[in-house]
């Protein structure tokens, strides 16, 4: 008997310290991961933090995650990015807003510095996700703790519309008067949140990573956060989550012409559409042939009557509703504090060259995006990416009608959302392991390695 006298030994750099710190995530990490949760989840109760305490409590808390973030890269004496393609537009885009302060740019100083707050805020959510959320387990928490939370949240929304009494929590009175939905004044905005929450539990609920009862429990989750978008009562919530759906089905269908997905995606559609009619809500679907564009269409074309005035670097971040008085082409006794479509707004404040990078964002966020959504029935890194890239497509259409990325809860889930989607898979971005195999001179052998990146050695 012949016994082969190859082994294979790893040596101490043969294995990649991110897969092997991605695969034995450690405090710090888990502590990254569900203070994501928490803040993201603190912004939405705290009515979307658009008033000045809880504006500033989000901004505290995303800095405490910045300095754990940092605290853990010193920890492993090892400073190191993944190579996200948005951290370049959205950096440049920052720039852009100092810019506008230092060169006094902005037609209003103190807000755009404030807004250039938010944004940092923004970046760090965004950094956090992207370089915390990337491996299987952590990825597999984010989506159920976004699960249980879009369900509770949902349920309380709706249990506060049938009981209302015109007050948030039943005890916070709002400042402006507005269609209160769970803890936004602004139904537009809980539709907005729920666009992006919806595909998590919906795409979970397709796949093959849940059996049985708990892919029906799952799958419920995703009816009752979807039902509550159309009981909301918001247009742009209605028509986004039908384009999600559409958006999934081509992206599923067109590779895997899997009836399975169709008729699930059709299930859930009948099952939102039964609540709808048990609450006795079923009118809410006459709102979609109201969509007369009215006042909006005329803010749109002052926005651009204003563009023209500051075409390359904008009037500055945050400065429309100061600027826009001089601009307004009808007669209103109420404050237009937005413009009530994004992309206008964002043209309006930052020019062309925000425009631009912005835009620059969003096509290597679909560019890079839509490779790492594979394999999404099987893998929960696959899931959660698709999950979030259809989350954010929903929210940049709304974002035509209305101004979800204005309220700060609503655009850091979302540039959380982008972080995930955009990024590269742990296990596809580690470099194979260098191995030296150990033996006679002159005898044959040869190694195939493994899925997980160990050397399987078989002698010949």
């Amino acid at each position: 008997m012949k016994i082969s006298s190859y082994a294979v030994v790893d040596t101490t750099d043969s294995i990649d310290p991110e897969l092997r710190r991605g695969c034995e995530p450690g405090i710090l990490q888990w502590v990254l991961i569900l203070g994501l949760c928490a803040l993201l989840i603190f912004a939405v109760l705290a009515f979307g933090a658009v008033e000045k305490w809880s504006t500033f409590s989000f901004e505290a808390g995303a800095a405490v995650l910045f300095l754990v973030w940092a605290g853990k890269q010193l920890v492993s004496k090892q400073v190191k990015l993944s190579e996200n393609p948005l951290y370049l537009p959205a950096f440049l885009f920052f720039g852009l807003i100092l810019a506008q302060v230092v060169l006094r740019r902005s037609a209003y100083e103190y807000v755009t510095e404030d807004e250039a707050l938010k944004y940092v805020a923004y970046g760090i959510v965004l950094l956090i996700g992207a370089e915390c959320v990337r491996e299987e387990g952590a990825r597999k928490i984010f989506a159920l703790v976004m699960i249980v939370f879009g369900a509770l949240y949902a349920f309380f929304a709706l249990a506060q519309e049938l009981t209302a009494n015109g007050k948030i929590f039943w005890v916070h009175s709002t400042q402006f008067t507005g269609s209160i939905y769970g803890s936004y004044v602004n139904h537009d905005h809980y539709a907005g949140l729920m666009e992006m929450l919806v595909p998590i539990p919906f795409v979970l609920s397709m796949g093959h990573l849940l059996r049985g009862g708990k892919r029906v429990l799952v799958g419920s989750c995703a009816v009752l956060m979807a039902g509550t978008i159309f009981l909301s009562g918001s247009r742009g919530g209605m028509l986004a989550f039908v384009f999600e759906m559409v958006l999934f089905a081509a992206l599923t269908l067109a590779k895997r012409r899997s009836p399975r997905i169709a008729l699930g995606t059709m299930a859930v559609c009948v099952l939102i559409l039964a609540l709808l009619i048990f609450l006795g809500k079923g009118q809410v679907l006459g709102r979609l042939g109201d969509l007369s564009p009215g006042i909006r269409l005329d803010m749109t074309k002052d926005s651009l009557r204003m563009f023209s005035k500051r075409p390359v670097g904008g009037w500055g971040l945050g400065t429309f509703p100061t600027v826009y008085p001089s601009y307004r082409s009808f007669y209103t006794n109420l404050f237009v504090n937005e413009a009530h479509n994004d992309y206008a707004q964002l043209l309006v404040e930052t020019g062309l060259l925000g425009f631009g990078l912005m835009f620059w964002f969003l096509v290597r966020l679909y560019r890079y995006g839509l490779p790492t959504s594979r394999r999404w029935e099987f893998r929960w890194d696959g899931a959660v990416s698709l999950a979030a890239l259809l989350g954010c497509t929903g929210i940049l259409l709304h974002s035509f009608v209305d101004f979800n990325l204005q309220i700060p809860a609503n655009a850091a889930l979302f540039y959380v959302l982008c972080g995930l989607a955009a990024s590269r898979l742990l296990a596809e971005s580690s470099k194979p392991g260098r191995h030296r195999a150990i033996g006679d001179e002159g005898t044959g052998g040869g190694r195939t390695r493994s899925d997980n990146g160990n050397s399987l050695a078989r002698s010949t």
